[in-house]
């Protein structure tokens, strides 16, 4: 196995990826020469560059620095990439992000954050806890921290709080110490091929818990029994049957206020600034964490209250008092996340009507789970659709955003381009409306546009 100390130089392929550019921080931070490729330029990759990292945007096996002892690639690039091939056939050292994490990750005490939906907030929630109550860990993100503006942070403390990935099946390259488990429903078919194969690989994630570990997943996940840990506890937003749960939950000036229940001890008063009830959930998890490893009450809950959210998040892209109409964007891209953000701005605007712009992610994705998509969308007063983001796929034939489209049962729903929708936005909101984008392609491109017309 490579060693960590041995490396002076590294390449990333793709390094404006949410979690390779991660990794590239924490090898930068760690003074490794840090270069790497993408594709274009983004709010991101111009961040990396700001920080001192040298990226290229167009493939050029001329150019590419020779004299890396690694090169990073991860698979959303394809494989006929000229620098990958490059390296690959050179006898480079060539791996994926995940072999990284395992590297890295071999000797500390690990907190791994796996699940179809709520991995990056809770993910985010827990380093946010552990480093706001002066704890410490290192914290490999799948989101920007709004508290800190980043993916990445270092700490003399060995504790990693891990992005536990299920893509690829690249979470059972970690090592936890205390796992948690948010979801399992049916995602990354083109890599499992069926719902059952996908549950077995999280349970086979389980399997990677040490010894004396714990293992913290949302109460009634299907296949809960075989789940594997030597400690082993649940959470729900409200569910008294969950290990940990919450009650008395009000809606105060956009925020919400609830007591943990964790077995015998309770939590009072937690103040959470976050919008969307699901983050409540998100938030007791992270919570559970935080308690295991005896953090106290009272930095617990000052952590809580001074968390600020994941950019795409249940992000306000214009916060209620702001102006007129609420703007809201999230990263949701899958039916129960949007069933989960819908349910979230009901349960804060539930006087406003909800207009919902939704950009489909991937043409796979798109066509195993229309059905679902379109019940989801259902819940919404009004939903623009915009045609399908391709990310690392290409065209299926016969699948395009009509497919949801055509399975909605809603009134007000049609396709439109994002110029036509930069035309439109103004005739669809009004001081009555909550405004949301979701999807994870590249519809927050649009967000500062749509929120200067919405504004004027």
């Amino acid at each position: 196995m490579i060693q960590l100390n041995d490396i002076k130089a590294v390449y990333f392929v793709g390094i404006g990826g949410i979690g390779m550019s991660a990794i590239a921080r924490f090898f930068h931070e760690n003074g490794v020469k840090v270069s790497g490729y993408d594709k274009t330029v983004t709010a991101l990759t111009s961040q990396l560059e700001a920080e001192g990292i040298s990226i290229y945007y167009n493939e050029d096996v001329e150019r590419i620095p020779k004299d890396v002892q690694l090169v990073v690639y991860t698979p959303a690039i394809p494989k006929e990439h000229k620098e990958y091939q490059y390296y690959l056939q050179n006898g480079y050292s060539v791996v994926k992000r995940s072999d990284v994490l395992q590297i890295i990750t071999q000797s500390s005490l690990n907190i791994c954050v796996a699940g179809t939906h709520g991995k990056t907030t809770i993910s985010t929630m827990t380093g946010h806890l552990l480093r706001h109550s002066g704890f410490g860990c290192n914290a490999f993100l799948g989101g920007i921290a709004v508290n800190y503006n980043s993916n990445f942070w270092a700490s003399d403390n060995n504790v990693c709080v891990v992005e536990a990935d299920e893509y690829d099946r690249s979470f059972h390259k970690l090592s936890p110490d205390i796992a948690v488990i948010t979801a399992m429903d049916a995602d990354h078919l083109d890599i499992y091929g069926t719902a059952e194969a996908m549950e077995e690989a999280f349970i086979e994630f389980t399997r990677k818990i040490k010894p004396g570990g714990w293992l913290i997943s949302k109460y009634g996940l299907k296949r809960t029994g075989d789940l594997v840990a030597d400690n082993h506890i649940t959470y729900h937003l409200n569910d008294t049957n969950a290990t940990v749960h919450s009650v008395n939950l009000k809606v105060q000036n956009g925020s919400y206020v609830f007591d943990v229940v964790f077995g015998d001890w309770i939590l009072k008063d937690v103040l959470l600034n976050v919008g969307g009830l699901h983050n409540v959930e998100n938030a007791l998890a992270a919570i559970a964490v935080a308690h295991v490893l005896k953090i106290d009450d009272e930095k617990i809950e000052d952590a809580v209250t001074a968390f600020k959210g994941v950019k795409r998040r249940f992000e306000y892209v214009i916060a209620p008092g702001e102006g007129d109409v609420v703007f809201v964007d999230d990263y949701a891209h899958h039916p129960e996340e949007l069933r989960a953000l819908i349910t979230g701005a009901r349960s804060l605007f539930s006087d406003k009507k909800l207009v919902l712009v939704f950009q489909p992610h991937l043409f796979t994705r798109t066509r195993d789970l229309a059905d679902g998509f379109a019940a989801s969308l259902d819940m919404a007063d009004e939903v623009i659709l915009l045609p399908i983001y391709p990310a690392r796929e290409l065209p299926i034939e016969g699948v395009t955003s009509e497919l949801i489209l055509n399975k909605m049962k809603l009134e007000k729903k049609q396709i439109l381009s994002k110029e036509e929708l930069l035309n439109e936005v103004t005739s669809k909101v009004d001081s009555n409306v909550v405004f949301v984008t979701a999807g994870a392609g590249d519809i927050d491109a649009l967000l500062q546009e749509l929120k200067k017309k919405i504004e004027a």
